[in-house]
């Protein structure tokens, strides 16, 4: 399983910075009450209070290089929301623009402790809160670009299938696999009573599984991280397979 993220570490920065400014505008801007679609019991502004205390977290994580104490009631500033938002944002950009990206640092993959990490890490929550923000607002999705989405989708596997879901001790009920394409890269999916396992393959090998998803790198991306329907993308062969996976990827997301 390799870290390595597939987009450049100064593109990352890049995307953490205007997606941060994206959600704290959509923020200023709706009503803070309204329901995010994704999830029904939480509110816009729960939302962004999660994103701003998820600035923090990170920030405190790096500058003392261990996981922070902070909890969501603990430590809030009293700035309106979007505030808290833009204020997060450019302490964390701030600390991670004066480090190089492959530089060591403590994150909580094994498989990149790189300042690259948190620049991965955080560029694509970020994101995601802004695609939850604006579909609680009931405003049209921005483009993703197809690049960073193909980046979010192996991120959505490798870190949280392959290996926070162990983390959890958690396991598919069902041995199988599933192939994954979109924008020239494929992934191939195991899932069982012994654990997960998601690797980078080749196109061939990815048709070769029980199940197969397809689509545009952006809806691949939002399909794996529940914030768009089964029919945006393409499902083919074993729909228990796929299902399998998507029902994994949302405890390894919010489990724990």
């Amino acid at each position: 399983m390799s870290g390595q993220a597939l987009i450049d570490p100064a593109r990352l920065l890049d995307v953490l910075e205007n997606e941060g400014e994206l959600l704290a505008v959509c923020a200023a801007e709706a009503d803070l009450t309204s329901t995010v679609p994704a999830w029904p019991r939480r509110t816009l502004g729960e939302a962004v209070r999660a994103a701003a205390l998820g600035y923090r977290l990170a920030l405190s994580w790096l500058r003392t290089g261990a996981p922070p104490l902070l909890t969501s009631e603990e430590d809030e500033p009293e700035d309106p929301l979007p505030e808290q938002v833009r204020a997060g944002l450019r302490a964390l950009v701030g600390e991670l623009a004066g480090h190089d990206p492959y530089a060591p640092c403590p994150t909580w993959w094994p498989a990149d402790s790189s300042y690259g990490f948190w620049r991965r890490r955080m560029a694509h929550e970020s994101t995601l809160h802004r695609v939850d923000a604006q579909s609680a607002a009931g405003s049209p999705l921005l483009e993703i670009a197809p690049e960073f989405a193909v980046d979010g989708v192996d991120e959505a596997l490798q870190l949280w299938l392959g290996y926070r879901l162990g983390r959890l001790g958690i396991t598919g009920p069902q041995r199988g696999t599933v192939g994954l394409r979109c924008g020239g890269h494929a992934w191939l999916v195991h899932t069982g009573p012994e654990g997960t396992v998601a690797e980078r393959v080749s196109a061939t090998e990815a048709a070769g599984a029980d199940g197969l998803v397809t689509g545009e790198p952006m809806s691949v991306y939002l399909w794996l991280w529940g914030r768009v329907p089964d029919r945006t993308v393409t499902l083919a062969g074993s729909r228990d397979a796929t299902a399998q996976l998507w029902a994994l990827l949302r405890l390894a997301t919010t489990a724990g």
